[in-house]
């Protein structure tokens, strides 16, 4: 999965819109919540894109790549 460096940014600023985990940043989003949406269906759009991103990264063990990212 392609991504830029406007994608990790946007996953340690975004906040998970609703659900069990709303308000949190998506970089902080449990990997089995992610997987859950794996398996159901990302949201539609920007925000799933991202948060299959996440679970990728998370996945891969390269979330480590957002740590310089974070304020």
């Amino acid at each position: 999965m392609p991504f830029s460096q406007d994608d990790l940014r946007a996953l340690v600023e975004r906040t998970m819109p609703f659900g069990k985990y709303q308000g949190r940043v998506l970089a902080d989003l449990p990997e089995p919540y992610l997987l859950w949406f794996a398996d159901k269906g990302f949201p539609k759009g920007e925000l799933g894109r991202l948060m299959a991103l996440m679970l990728m990264l998370k996945m891969d063990g390269t979330d480590g790549l957002l740590k310089p990212l974070r304020q």
